[in-house]
């Protein structure tokens, strides 16, 4: 009598489980190029995460995101782009300068110009996304792409946050393109604590070549 019940369950389980499954595939079928999609923008550089900046030190530029949260008005919240001109728009106020203040200072000015549409406008500026200043990680490291210029880095600290290097780099002979001038690195001794002078901070736009 257990035998029969214990083979009765597990029949009875099997064939939940078949329709489940026959329930779930047309879905799974349906959904595979939105789950694609998803894996692809997984994949994609994070520079539209949002990022931690000193408000009182970063300078906002060109093509930045910022977040503009007005206190009890969503309406007038939301993320906006810096345009190449520097300004951003936003509602009621119009055209905005932005490039070339912190976020802080950006705060000051917005409130001023909402005041006069808001009683006690309460300002909230953040920054979600560096796009005015990038440096590029190229060659035999682990993660090559394009990295935002958030605080000061040096091309050690940019290194390891591109995951260090492949099984053949040649750490010997990095080179950092900025402009017409070709700086060289040599990882090997920095390490030991050689010639730390070439550990230079990074500007926007270099370029970091692993060969």
């Amino acid at each position: 009598m257990r035998l029969i019940l214990a083979i009765g369950w597990m029949v009875g389980a099997l064939a939940a489980a078949s329709l489940a499954w026959a329930g779930q595939r047309p879905a799974q079928q349906a959904g595979g190029a939105g789950a694609q999609q998803a894996a692809v923008e997984a994949r994609e550089p994070a520079d539209s995460v949002p990022v931690a900046v000193n408000p009182a030190t970063y300078i906002i530029g060109p093509e930045d995101v910022l977040f503009v949260r007005v206190w009890r008005e969503p309406e007038l919240s939301g993320p906006v782009v810096v345009r190449p001109d520097g300004k951003i728009t936003l509602p009621l106020v119009g055209d905005i300068p932005a490039a070339g203040l912190t976020p802080e200072k950006l705060d000051t000015a917005v409130t001023q110009a909402y005041a006069k549409f808001i009683n006690n406008p309460e300002i909230i500026i953040s920054v979600q996304a560096v796009r005015s200043k990038r440096y590029y990680v190229t060659g035999e490291v682990n993660r090559p792409g394009a990295y935002p210029l958030v605080t000061p880095t040096t091309v050690l600290e940019a290194l390891t946050l591109a995951g260090g290097f492949r099984e053949f780099a040649n750490k010997k002979n990095i080179t950092i393109l900025r402009g017409t001038q070709r700086l060289k690195f040599n990882y090997n001794d920095v390490v030991k604590g050689k010639n730390l002078s070439q550990n230079i901070l990074l500007e926007h736009g270099d370029y970091i070549i692993v060969p």
